[in-house]
Formats: C-alpha cells, sequence, structure tokens
C-alpha cells in the first residue's frame, strides 16, 4: 500500500517530464564542404533548422560575409515529418583573399527569439608552384602529308606560263605604265602606347555593364598578355595565368601589387572557366590593377635601358 501512495505521488511529475522530454527540440547548423581553399575556389555550405510544427520562423538572412563574396544562393527546401520540420540551404561561396578567416555565425528567428549557428574557419591560400617546373613553350610545326602534293606542282607550272603570256602580252602592248606613289605608312605604336589605346577602346565598350563579362575579362587578359609579349619579350599569348605569373616574379614589381595582378589574373581565369560574376566594383578594380600593372613595367623596362 505504501508503494502504491508513492507511485500516485510521483505520477504527476513524471507526466510533467516526460511530456518535456519529448517535445521536439530547435536547432539550427551551417556546415561547410571543405576548410581549405586555393583563391577563387568554391566553398558548399548548408544551412540546416530543425523545429516541431507550428513554430514561426524567419529563415537565415543571407547578408554579405566579410572577405567572402556569394556564387550562388540555392532554394531552401523542407521536409515534414512525425517529429516537425525540416528545413535545408544550400549555398556557395568564394574568396579572394589569402589568410584563415572565419565566417561569422548565421542568425535565425524563432518565435521572436534568435538562435545562431556555429562560426565556421576557412584556409584560403595561394596555389602551390613549382619553381623547378619546366615551362610549356610553343611547338615547332608540324609537316602533314598530303596526297594533292602531285597537284599542286601542275598547277605551279602552269601558274608560270600563264605568267610568262602575261608578261609578254603587256609589254608588247607598251601601255603607258602608272608610276604610284607610295605612302609612307605611320610609324607603329610603341607596346604601352598600344596598351593604353586598347584599354580606352575597352572601357568606352562598357562590356561588363551590357552583361558580357566574360569577354571583358577576355579582352583586359589579352591586352595585357601583349604588352607582356611586346615589352618584355615573354612569351606570355601561349602560358597559362599561373605560368604567366611565376616568369613576371623575377621582374621588381613591388610586392602588394605584384600580389594584386595575380589575384586579377587567376579572378580572370575563374571568370573565363568558371562562369563566376564579380560585382561592378569589381570589374573597375580589375581595370585599374591592370593599368597600374602596365604602368609599373613600363618604368621597370624604361629604366633598366
Amino acid at each position: 500500500m505504501r508503494a502504491i501512495k508513492i507511485i500516485t505521488w510521483i505520477a504527476p511529475f513524471l507526466c510533467v517530464v516526460l511530456t518535456a522530454y519529448s517535445q521536439n527540440p530547435i536547432s539550427v547548423t551551417a556546415t561547410a564542404n571543405r576548410n581549405q581553399i586555393l583563391i577563387g575556389e568554391p566553398v558548399q555550405i548548408t544551412l540546416e533548422a530543425k523545429l516541431p510544427l507550428g513554430r514561426q520562423m524567419t529563415w537565415f538572412p543571407l547578408d554579405s560575409i566579410p572577405h567572402f563574396e556569394y556564387i550562388e544562393k540555392g532554394n531552401v527546401d523542407s521536409v515534414v515529418d512525425v517529429d516537425g520540420r525540416n528545413y535545408r540551404q544550400d549555398i556557395t561561396v568564394t574568396s579572394f583573399d589569402s589568410g584563415a578567416f572565419y565566417i561569422r555565425p548565421f542568425v535565425m528567428t524563432i518565435d521572436n527569439r534568435r538562435y545562431l549557428t556555429d562560426s565556421i574557419q576557412v584556409q584560403v591560400s595561394f596555389s602551390k608552384i613549382n619553381p623547378g617546373q619546366d615551362y610549356h613553350d610553343i611547338k615547332d610545326i608540324i609537316d602533314v602529308e598530303t596526297s594533292s602534293v602531285r597537284y599542286a606542282i601542275w598547277c605551279m607550272i602552269a601558274g608560270t606560263i600563264l605568267s610568262i603570256i602575261l608578261t609578254i602580252y603587256f609589254v608588247r602592248k607598251k601601255k603607258e605604265v602608272v608610276v604610284e606613289i607610295p605612302v609612307e605608312a605611320p610609324p607603329p605604336l610603341s607596346a604601352y602606347d598600344e596598351a593604353m589605346m586598347a584599354l580606352n577602346n575597352l572601357k568606352n565598350q562598357e562590356l561588363a555593364k551590357g552583361g558580357q563579362v566574360k569577354a571583358y575579362y577576355t579582352q583586359l587578359n589579352d591586352i595585357f598578355r601583349r604588352f607582356v609579349f611586346r615589352k618584355l619579350q615573354i612569351a606570355s599569348m601561349a602560358k597559362t595565368n599561373d605560368e604567366l605569373i611565376l616568369q613576371l616574379r623575377s621582374t621588381l614589381m613591388p610586392r602588394d601589387k605584384f600580389s594584386e595582378l595575380a589575384e586579377m589574373l587567376r579572378m580572370s581565369d575563374f571568370v573565363k572557366f568558371a562562369k563566376y560574376v564579380p560585382e561592378q566594383s569589381g570589374h573597375d578594380r580589375s581595370f585599374t590593377v591592370i593599368r597600374s600593372s602596365i604602368d609599373i613595367l613600363n618604368e621597370l623596362e624604361r629604366s633598366a635601358v
């Protein structure tokens, strides 16, 4: 009888404890698929939230992240089960600054109460370059045999005979010869002047504002490559941007200016091959970096002469 009284006395408390324990907990998380990347490589962040049914929530506001830029923001998916409602969203970011950075916690509001995820550390570094690696120079021209060579010989013989006949005809006709005065061609532009003219033309086209971002960065990269080819006699047109960066290390460019140039050339590859679209400020900064780099290399070359 005493045991029955004790059970009767503690039963209400057990119900309260079990009810509280059976309530579905609220959880919000943010995870990254990797914590180390090279400059310009993507990082996928998964945002997840689990909450009981009937709760009012405001999804994570995707504000700007210091040192990172958004590449893609996926849709928010939700699944309902017996335990409540589960939400998930995948976003992709990248960084063009080297160093160890923290992606700050994302904030979600549920029933007027704020819930924060953990912060995420991402190490951003430059690609490793092997100074001892051989350069890939321009390949020699390869002769290709063709079965039509014998026809070319007969064509040359026929062309020679026809030329002789025409020469005899015009000599015998003694036609008045009109002497043409050759027009003196203007002097060719220097490598620096050619690059400045090309940059001004590119700026006037406003390709980036018109949505032609890939064409804009392709022309900007080609202008710099042609200047390096003419001014420094480097076979820049046949090299990748990473190979060009490695060879430009031998110049006396200031370290901070060289780092800016290297980041811009890598971002240009990311735009052309990974369909990355920088902000408008990024277009203007890339133009300024290329123009400044051409000015510096031109002055260094002039002072070395």
